[in-house]
């Protein structure tokens, strides 16, 4: 759900969105938009690896539209205040299968917008996500 909204506060989430996740089942949203959503704890480790160590520390939940059953979801409300796009670089695992592409650490770029569609993209990196701080109204 989400409907847009005027005035925000100070921030009280940093929620992870999966740019995959907002391209299957998402709705857009913009800063300022009153949100719902389904959220679940943040895959810190990954999130470290993708956004860097210091914004992953940051992010209290992780919205979710796919829950495999053995997570609980909880509900979180609030007023997007700021949206982050976060785009990584990607190289095969010299340890694995050299056809997947994983996260290259450190190479995390982080652009604010205004607006999140999934779709945003940076020349020559892979979109992951948004960081999304959410306030109260």
């Amino acid at each position: 759900m989400v409907e847009s909204w005027g005035e925000t506060g100070s921030v009280k989430a940093t929620v992870w969105v999966d740019g995959w996740q907002m391209q299957c089942c998402g709705e857009p949203f913009v800063v300022g938009s009153r949100v719902v959503w389904s959220v679940t704890e943040p895959d810190s480790e990954w999130l470290a690896v993708v956004a860097g160590p210091a914004l992953a520390a940051g992010v209290t939940h992780a919205e979710e539209h796919h829950s495999d059953g053995q997570r609980d979801l909880d509900s979180l409300e609030g007023v997007v205040v700021a949206i982050r796009a976060v785009h990584y670089r990607a190289a095969p695992d010299p340890y694995g299968d050299p056809r997947q592409l994983h996260p290259v650490a450190g190479s995390a770029k982080i652009v604010t917008v205004e607006e999140a569609t999934g779709w945003d993209e940076v020349e020559d990196l892979s979109f992951a996500g948004y960081l999304v701080d959410l306030g109260e109204r």
